[in-house]
């Protein structure tokens, strides 16, 4: 540890199922420091972060906070020694108010509402937060939720705050606003550690750069030591570019098909913004992208969970115009859409797995009927339980006891059944334990073999190098790159999802 080291890490490891999601790293953390982590989706960031908040505990290694040692054992003893944490998600109560959640964890033990509510109103004019500290948190703005994360810190006068992802959800004069105030609390002693994934912010406003890859420190140095191409090169390796020459290339036959489906000009909104791309039979095209940059977005707007502008572009499934006013439609047209987050909108988590998969055969081929025999559909849940290898604990176990790969296979038989000629999958492996990857992989290969056209929307680079045809790539709601399978390499997909 260095004599100027304000906090510290040493051999900091953390697994989930086996797999360590940071392993022996060491961090240092300069006081008055701006230091930014980069690294791609899985690399550890946010799990290093939560571990410094005192959220996930560690499962070796050691803490030192101004060369003393100490343990962190709850978010409770982060709080105590001055740390804060702005998470992605943020953590407000939303049914209180704002100047309610800027001192939650720390209230009087007589309380003013009316005085709370003018220091609160203080605090966030100095900040230059136009927000109302009467408001409740569950009606404000994502970009507003954030900055109320903000100002509870500083109220705490915490000495370092750690910012998850913090422009994702930023205009760019918000953005801009938000690098000012860091400079600003820097200069009143404040260390800040921040996570982002435009390479631009952590070279432009951090101090040092940490680079993680696979759970592991890579490097670290001063951000003057760096630029994009060497900060991208630490971020993927050299190992991707082998990987990609041992995987086969889509035959020409394939490509020489009509497209399953066309996408020309759609626009949702904000995020999406005249986006197009066409998706062929047999072939697995993969979307990537920053967060913020309309993957998801097209997806929903594709399958009719959301609905595009008026005149927002046009829409064809095998040469026939489709608009969807519910996801229903797009099943019974042979459109799977596998969620992004399963555990709210995937499956039943109170259900089992027989269930839940017999809901996905229901919503295809019951056509409204109200009493529909279970012979028809028991057979091929039990071929797909098998032919998946969704593993459980006897045979009523309900899914929320099942592990993440095995739930995300409950998902994926639920669509499976409905014996689609078109499946989306978006984030296929998050939270996903390092085997069940391996297999949930194998399982979209095996779907685009047997003549399906297949999408995969993924932040997870190796994993859309590795299942991808094709790539294209995703950025400020439009599509800005394609690169076949030869052609593609990390280096180019984050050059393009960025520039």
């Amino acid at each position: 540890m260095t004599a100027s080291s304000f906090l510290s890490l040493r051999n900091a490891t953390k697994t989930y199922g086996g797999f360590p999601a940071i392993n022996a790293v060491d961090f240092d953390l300069r006081p008055n420091e701006i230091h930014a982590l980069v690294g791609e989706n899985g690399a550890g960031k946010s799990t290093l972060c939560k571990v410094i908040a005192g959220v996930v505990a560690m499962d070796s290694g050691t803490f030192s906070f101004k060369d003393e040692p100490f343990e962190l054992k709850s978010p409770r003893d982060a709080f105590d020694k001055g740390i804060s944490m702005v998470f992605q998600e943020t953590s407000l109560v939303p049914q209180l108010t704002v100047a309610q959640n800027m001192v939650l964890g720390r209230e009087r033990v007589l309380n003013s509402a009316r005085a709370l509510s003018i220091e609160c109103r203080q605090l966030l004019r100095s900040l230059n937060f136009n927000i109302d500290p009467t408001m409740k948190a569950g009606a404000l703005g994502a970009a507003q939720r954030q900055m109320v994360e903000i100002a509870r810190a500083v109220y705490n006068k915490s000495r370092i705050i750690i910012l998850d992802e913090p422009t994702a959800a930023l205009t760019p004069e918000e953005t801009d606003h938000l690098f000012y105030l860091m400079n600003d609390l820097r200069q009143k002693g404040v260390a800040m550690i921040f996570i982002s994934h435009a390479l631009e912010e952590a070279l432009s406003h951090a101090d040092r750069i940490t680079v993680l890859r696979n759970g592991k420190k890579i490097v670290t140095d001063d951000a003057r030591s760096f630029d994009r191409a060497s900060l991208i090169r630490h971020m993927v390796g050299e190992e991707i570019a082998s990987e990609m020459a041992a995987r086969p290339n889509v035959s020409t036959a394939t490509r020489a098909r009509k497209p399953i489906l066309k996408v020309e000009n759609i626009r949702m909104g904000n995020m999406v913004n005249n986006m197009s791309f066409s998706v062929f039979p047999g072939e697995v095209t993969g979307i990537a992208g920053l967060i913020g940059s309309g993957r998801s977005e097209v997806a929903k707007v594709i399958v009719g969970q959301i609905k595009r502008n008026f005149g927002g572009g046009r829409i064809y499934l095998n040469d026939r115009e489709i608009r969807y006013r519910l996801p229903a439609q797009a099943i019974r047209d042979g459109i799977a859409y596998v969620t992004e987050d399963r555990k709210i909108d995937g499956f039943f988590e109170t259900m089992g797995v027989f269930e839940n998969v017999s809901l996905g055969w229901l919503a295809k081929w019951a056509k409204g009927k109200f009493f529909v025999s279970k012979k028809a559909m028991k057979p091929k849940v039990k071929e797909l339980e098998k032919k998946l290898a969704i593993r459980g604990i006897g045979k009523f176990q309900t899914v929320h006891k099942l592990s993440g790969g095995n739930q995300q296979k409950v998902v994926i038989a639920k669509t499976l059944i409905q014996e689609p000629s078109l499946v989306i999958f978006d984030e296929p492996t998050r939270g996903v334990d390092v085997g069940a990857i391996a297999e949930i992989r194998e399982i979209i290969r095996s779907i685009a073999d047997s003549g399906a056209g297949v999408v995969v929307i993924s932040s997870y680079l190796p994993e859309i190098l590795d299942v991808s045809d094709r790539i294209l790539v995703a950025k400020g709601g439009t599509i800005v790159a394609e690169f076949s399978r030869d052609e593609a390499t990390a280096e180019k997909i984050l050059h393009a999802a960025i520039h």
